[in-house]
């Protein structure tokens, strides 16, 4: 692993490219190796936006041209360089995610954003371990360590999903299908859009970082583990990806 820690994974969908986010910078998850790409940031919320179209959070680290902390920062070359959107030297945003036209990211307050600049807070009291939206926006999940909450309207409101498992990480594979992880390391799945839920029998590492989403091959979900990349078609059988 090219970190101790890494806060994001997820594949670019313009071209498949796995990518960590780290307290060193991006990685690309590549055959021979992990391979930094652009500045040796600490990011920390991170978010694939689109091909290339990246959201993050964190830290300067060594790149001077950055505030402390970075607030909402963007790139749109592939994580080559990145440009301060709002917030800089205000908000360290753990958890982003992006909702339709809305960005929600917490940085001690859940704060929503249709600009990337002008923001709102909304009424999430509970801390978020996760914050994730399916891909047409219309349902965003919050892990906590009370229950997984859910938003039908971009993160303005929350109300708990009943007889939902705790979970600690969640990913949207699509609009429906969702994977989750528990604290101790079980993986959850829902086909209903979070309604309801179904343990897989599968149980992974403590996870650092997760990931769903739909590929060339079919449903794929990643769990980041602190030695190795493991990846799954079913969320059942789960192997070290290479590469």
């Amino acid at each position: 692993m090219p970190s101790a820690h890494v806060h994001g994974v997820g594949r670019d969908p313009g071209d498949g490219t796995l990518l960590l986010a780290t307290h060193e910078g991006l990685f690309r998850y590549a055959a021979d190796g992990p391979v930094r790409v652009g500045p040796s940031i600490d990011l920390m919320g991170f978010w694939i936006a689109g091909p290339g179209h990246y959201y993050a959070s964190g830290h300067p680290n060594m790149a001077p041209e950055l505030p402390q902390p970075m607030g909402l920062i963007e790139s749109t070359d592939g994580g080559k360089t990145w440009a301060v959107l709002s917030r800089g030297g205000q908000s360290d945003f753990h958890t982003l995610t992006q909702a339709g036209d809305t960005v929600l990211a917490f940085d001690g307050k859940l704060r929503r954003t249709t600009d990337g600049r002008q923001w709102s807070t909304a009424p999430l009291t509970a801390h978020p371990r996760t914050l994730a939206a399916n891909p047409d926006g219309s349902k965003v999940l919050a892990t906590t360590e009370a229950a997984l909450l859910g938003s039908t309207d971009k993160g303005a409101t929350w109300q708990p999903i009943p007889d939902a498992p705790l979970l600690l990480h969640v990913a949207w594979v699509d609009a429906g299908v969702v994977a989750g992880v528990t604290p101790g390391g079980e993986i959850a799945m829902s086909a209903d859009a979070a309604r309801t839920w179904r343990m897989t029998g599968a149980t992974v590492p403590p996870p650092q970082a997760v990931s769903a989403s739909q590929t060339a091959d079919g449903m794929e979900v990643l769990v980041v583990t602190e030695r190795e990349v493991l990846t799954s078609r079913d969320g059942k059988k789960f192997l070290p990806v290479r590469g």
